[in-house]
């Protein structure tokens, strides 16, 4: 797995837009944020279009991030936003250009397509904020600060309390790779090229919008396809924008460990990653280590 260099003075960064449309003002307060570290930035050709629900058509898309993964001076990708559409162009990327000259792409959501078909070709990527987080929170973010520490050569470490009335954690430690991400955009991954499950890796899931059944599903779809047989752990992020279902046996947490019960990894739940404003990176296709405690977690890249 190559590690792109770390971030230097004037390195080129580029905004993209490989999946949902948005707000030109979003991605120029971005842009400023980049600047303000010292980046010369640039924004994508098409990345402020509009195509529907799309920053522009699979071609128009597929051009602003061929390019700048072939551009040997582009250092950093910052995709703008997710939604939906990555999946429209990992088959039809050509990643010579990038396994010459690795370089950081930055993001989340959608994105975990993305960051699935780059460990597939050896090149370690960051989940993280993206444009309109950098827009919206600004440079003094503590998800953008520590963004920027990362890329800039600062290893992860994050010590994460445990709130008393947490009860469904699982202690223990676990050391391997970190792969997943959202877990509707990675389940609809399982069966192709761009699903690969590290040995003894650890996984991490979040998801926004999705009713307690359908992540049901999902983690069951996981189960079955032998996911939780080759990891270590299992990093359970934000879950956000869903209402608890009565009808369901468990609450949604439960739910979760119920499915992993019968296996020995640590679990913990909270996890400040997903569509939140604590969106802690994570250095994707890279070893980690997670340790479990009972009043706190402590993970380290």
């Amino acid at each position: 797995m190559q590690r792109p260099p770390s971030l230097q003075q004037h390195d080129k960064a580029v905004i993209l837009s490989p999946a949902g449309k948005i707000e030109t003002s979003l991605v120029y307060n971005a842009a400023a944020v980049l600047e303000s570290w010292g980046l010369d930035v640039v924004t994508g050709e098409h990345a402020l279009l509009e195509a529907g629900r799309y920053s522009g058509t699979v071609e128009q898309r597929l051009e602003d991030l061929q390019i700048a993964f072939d551009d040997p001076e582009v250092k950093l990708i910052l995709c703008s936003r997710g939604g939906y559409g990555t999946v429209h162009l990992i088959d039809r990327i050509d990643f010579s250009g990038i396994r010459k000259n690795p370089k950081w792409v930055v993001g989340y959501s959608d994105i975990t397509a993305l960051h699935a078909a780059l460990q597939i070709h050896g090149i370690a990527s960051v989940h993280g904020p993206m444009a309109k987080h950098f827009s919206e929170e600004g440079g003094d973010d503590t998800a953008v600060c520590l963004t920027k520490s990362m890329l800039c050569g600062e290893p992860l470490s994050y010590e994460i309390p445990v709130p008393v009335q947490q009860d469904c954690n699982r202690q223990g430690n676990a050391t391997g790779t970190i792969f997943g991400g959202n877990l509707a955009v990675f389940c609809g991954l399982l069966g192709t090229p761009y699903a690969e499950i590290p040995h003894r890796g650890i996984l991490f899931i979040e998801d926004t919008g999705e009713a307690p059944y359908r992540i049901d599903r999902m983690i069951w779809q996981l189960k079955l396809a032998g996911v939780f047989d080759r990891i270590s752990g299992l990093i359970v992020g934000q879950f956000t924008d869903y209402e608890e279902d009565d009808q369901m046996y468990l609450p949604l947490r439960q739910s979760l460990l119920e499915v992993v019960r019968e296996y020995g990894f640590p679990v913990c739940f909270d996890f400040p990653v997903g569509h939140v404003r604590l969106n802690y990176p994570l250095l994707m296709g890279m070893e980690a280590s997670l340790n479990v405690y009972t009043d706190h977690i402590l993970f380290k890249q």
